[in-house]
């Protein structure tokens, strides 16, 4: 269970054992912690007491204090348990993170609670991943900068700074403007846990010249930005070979059948949309309804009663305020969101209209019926404002869910089997709900991040086994000697290699079987570590559709035939573009030319030079150039041609297990 009162306050000494375990909510039922948030909730907070920087040499002396304090050094056991004794500081903190939170982000108990969690759990996962790279080869970034959003302002800007100090990497963490206090009072809780002061400086540039030195020094090896797609873009028409792991912009859908249960479809909708009212990337901005679940049928018109009898019941005021169910928006609304809250396209009706109570405070909307292709089918709008769509059938509901351009989060709500295999196999989106609400984010149970137009970069979700080992570079190391490869495929990319000398033939064979390892073992199995009686957490790889592999001058033939082999074992065709391509057969792939022009959500693998020109197009687009160094270890390599997904599926009605 878990009793917050009496926190913040000194750290027990004793040392932190390792193992991950899930840091609990505060349980409101019991009448102590209901007593804790209360005082939260009235507590005065202090107004950040760090100065903004405006001076671009102030960040290039932060800059320098990083790159030369020594962190990359430090041995990963020893940041392990570092991040251990930091996961400990940030509990004994929870009162302290909540009562800013409430007062500066607008939180309610019920939101910023879970998030602080979120933020322990980080800080212990990522100490197990550290203690993964021990002894690898593995060198971490000189130093990351941090650029977090506003509407979560703990869990995603420490997240984002843990994983790169359990990789080693020194970090510059650049809080949102709206919540500096609540950055402040996290990165003040992790210096206690022991992160060094400049190993983790806290540096809130101005949105000018600092802010954009900031993100484009020399010495800056990586940038995590969760934000806009329009700020990804702005970051990278700064600086084009900026290294970028980027969390962006969602347009979810839930999509309800007429097999669901209405009572539990509506609440599950209703948290999914208005919850942090509306200001979540993965919060549901569309409801797809399926045949008569869209229709004038009882089961369309029952649903349709409840949800407006829900969402007219949301009890809108300030997170202070225990008994408010929607908080505030965290500022006016922006232009895409006042005309979301304000403007009907043709064809749409209100079902419940909003209504602006102030500047920042609006009551939350729903709309119906919005058209595919139409301007809020395609638009993130951010806010507490619900769109409905009507299909004729599952596929087609599948389709415009697939048809917003982004890949971030989606749900379905049916009791078929049938149904939920088939959405599940054809849903394009990093997090997929079956009969839960849609906005879930917990760590190692629900890793999150998204498909195409969501994410740039690598792909590898926050929370999830594989992102800590973004924050540098991999380099070869010994493999065990050649075995069994992963069949016909694979083969043929190894006789093509016939022509290369014997020691390169003997480290494609040597990569191929350890592709054929990491598939059996990781990429080509669900893992569930959680094992919830009541709920299913699956992570799995779903091969991507294509890869695309730039050639660039200087490309040697070996380095293809190492992608094409990991292309081979997951299944993917790749094609081949630029003027490197090396002669010879290329089994598995198809040359497409020396031009490529990149398209929205693209991974393009690139190897030999890359010009700046393909840069800036991909940069254009929202297209992500991955130009690591090319390796023989099959568990980083086919990470290229991979997505990872988080399937969290409720396996109960009202507390009913399933059979």
């Amino acid at each position: 269970m878990s009793a917050p009162v009496g926190t913040d306050g000194p750290l027990p000494g004793d040392p932190v054992p390792p193992g991950f375990r899930a840091e609990p909510d505060t349980d409101p039922s019991l009448p102590a912690n209901r007593e804790w948030a209360r005082r939260a909730a009235t507590t005065v907070v202090a107004r950040s007491e760090v100065p903004v920087v405006t001076d671009p040499a102030a960040v290039d002396a932060a800059v320098e204090r990083a790159r030369t304090c020594g962190w990359r050094e430090v041995p990963a056991a020893e940041r392990a348990a570092t991040l251990r004794r930091a996961a400990r500081a940030l509990a004994a903190a929870r009162g302290t993170l909540l009562s800013v939170m409430l007062h500066e982000a607008g939180k309610t108990v019920a939101e910023a609670d879970p998030e602080i969690s979120e933020a322990v759990d980080f800080a212990a996962y990522y100490a197990e991943r550290a203690a993964e790279l021990d002894g690898a080869v593995f060198t971490p970034d000189r130093v990351v900068a941090v650029t977090p959003p506003w509407n979560f302002p703990v869990a995603i800007p420490l997240g984002g700074c843990l994983a790169a100090l359990a990789a080693g990497a020194p970090v510059l963490l650049k809080p949102a403007p709206q919540v500096r206090a609540c950055a402040e009072a996290g990165v003040a809780a992790l210096h206690r846990g022991g992160i060094p002061r400049d190993a983790l400086q806290l540096l809130p540039t101005d949105e000018a010249d600092a802010g954009r030195r900031l993100v484009t020094h020399p010495a800056i090896d990586r940038v995590v930005l969760t934000g806009s797609s329009e700020t990804a873009a702005l970051f990278r028409s700064w600086r084009p070979d900026l290294n970028l792991l980027a969390e962006t912009s969602g347009k979810n859908a839930l999509v309800i059948t007429p097999a669901a249960d209405p009572d539990l479809a509506v609440a599950d909708l209703v948290r999914s949309a208005f919850g942090h009212a509306g200001q979540k990337c993965s919060a549901a901005s569309l409801a797809i309804l399926v045949g008569p679940a869209a229709t004038g049928s009882a089961v369309g018109r029952r649903l349709r009663r409840q949800l407006v009898d829900a969402v007219s019941t949301l009890r809108v005021g300030p997170g202070t305020d225990l008994a408010t169910t929607m908080g505030p928006l965290i500022e006016a609304p922006s232009a895409k969101l006042h005309r979301a809250l304000t403007t009907l396209e043709p064809g749409e009706r209100w079902l419940v209209r909003p209504r602006r109570i102030s500047e920042t405070a609006w009551t939350p909307g729903v709309r119906a019926w919005v058209s595919p292709g139409s301007w809020f089918h395609r638009t993130e709008c951010f806010g507490p404002v619900l769109g409905l769509m009507a299909a004729r059938d599952l596929d087609e509901a599948i389709a415009w869910q697939n048809d917003t351009g982004f890949g971030l989060t989606g749900g379905i709500h049916s009791l078929d089997d049938d149904e939920i295999a088939h959405w599940l196999d054809r849903v394009e989106v990093g997090n997929a709900y079956v009969n839960r609400h849609i906005t879930g984010a917990i760590v190692q149970r629900q890793s999150f991040g998204g498909w195409k137009g969501s994410v740039l970069g690598p792909g590898a979700k926050p929370g999830g086994p594989n992102y800590v080992a973004q924050f540098g570079t991999w380099h070869d190391g010994d493999l065990p000697a050649p075995g069994p490869t992963s069949g016909p495929a694979a083969d043929r990319v190894l006789a093509a290699a016939a022509d290369l000398d014997p020691a390169a033939r003997d480290r494609l064979a040597r990569a191929a079987a350890s592709d054929a390892r990491a598939w059996d073992t990781e990429f080509g199995v669900e893992h569930d570590p959680t094992g919830l009686a009541a709920e299913s957490n699956v992570f799995r790889y779903r091969p991507a559709p294509s890869a695309t592999l730039w050639c660039g001058t200087g490309t040697a033939r070996a380095d293809v035939l190492r992608v094409l082999l990991a292309a081979a074992t997951a299944g993917v065709p790749v094609r081949l573009h630029g003027p490197g391509i090396p002669p010879g057969e290329v089994p598995g792939g198809v040359h497409g030319g020396d031009d490529l022009v990149p398209v929205a959500g693209e991974r393009i693998r690139a190897l030999g030079t890359v010009p700046e020109g393909l840069r800036a197009a991909a940069a254009d687009v929202g297209a992500s150039v991955v130009d690591t160094p090319v390796v023989l270890d099959g568990r980083r390599e086919m990470l290229t041609v991979l997505r990872e997904q988080a399937v969290s599926r409720t396996r109960h009605r009202f507390g009913h297990l399933e059979r």
